[in-house]
């Protein structure tokens, strides 16, 4: 893929990595004169101290003929500007940072794919690596669905209950969907069926309408405090 980046910092930078290291065409453009010149020491491609919001400089990366436009800057304005011009310029994949939620509706009516704020979504990560240790990973999906990995525990209701007999007791109710079983000994996750029986210590990939509330996670053997674990909306 023939790729353009717009920043070099702490987003981009990470970001121009991957790319080039998956083989990628990267062309790299860095307002920032230090930035720039360490892009270009560090990484194998073309790094251009310009401004990505004149046209000319998308034209002198080669926009017009890239597969994808990624803006990665800290500034929404300068995003938006570029993906204005991305469009102008039919790159066919334009992707963004957005760093105010509230911009969020504009971004999505010049129709190009987008990315919260990472550094919240670190924040978010972290605090909840805190709050609720027994989640392993996480991806909130809408507002309150998340799927989520966590290990059963040994006391967890369902140790020895075939997934059906957990659905057949209301242990899941039609809020909790398993996705995978990754078990130990097993080389490959277990795709589960209703006669999949669970273990104590298996690693599981759940989907919650409700998000990884101590009410589901009371089910896989994590009985925390539900009073100090309320998710906020």
């Amino acid at each position: 893929m023939y790729i353009v980046i717009v920043g070099a910092g702490n987003i981009g930078g990470p970001l121009i990595e991957i790319a080039t290291a998956g083989g990628n065409e990267v062309v790299v453009i860095e307002r920032d004169e230090r930035k720039a010149e360490r892009a270009a020491a560090d990484y194998d491609c073309l790094v251009l101290n310009d401004d990505a919001t004149v046209k000319d400089t998308l034209v002198d990366a080669g926009a017009e003929r890239a597969d994808a436009l990624i803006s990665t800057t800290d500034q929404d304005a300068t995003n938006i500007m570029v993906c204005l011009l991305g469009r102008e310029l039919d790159v066919p994949d334009i992707v963004t940072v957005v760093h105010n939620p509230e911009h969020m509706g504009l971004f999505k009516r010049i129709g190009v794919n987008t990315m919260e704020n990472p550094q919240r979504l670190i924040a978010e990560y972290l605090y909840r690596a805190v709050k609720r240790p027994s989640i392993v990973d996480y991806m909130r999906i809408g507002e309150h669905a998340e799927v989520f990995e966590i290990r059963v525990g040994d006391d967890a209701p369902i140790v020895g209950m075939t997934i059906q007999e957990a659905a057949n007791e209301d242990l899941f109710g039609d809020r909790i969907l398993i996705v995978a079983v990754e078990r130990e000994g097993e080389t490959d996750p277990i795709m589960p069926r209703g006669n999949t029986e669970i273990h104590a210590g298996d690693l599981l990939t759940v989907y919650s309408e409700e998000g990884a509330t101590p009410a589901v996670t009371d089910v896989f053997g994590h009985f925390e405090d539900h009073s100090q674990t309320q998710e906020s909306g």
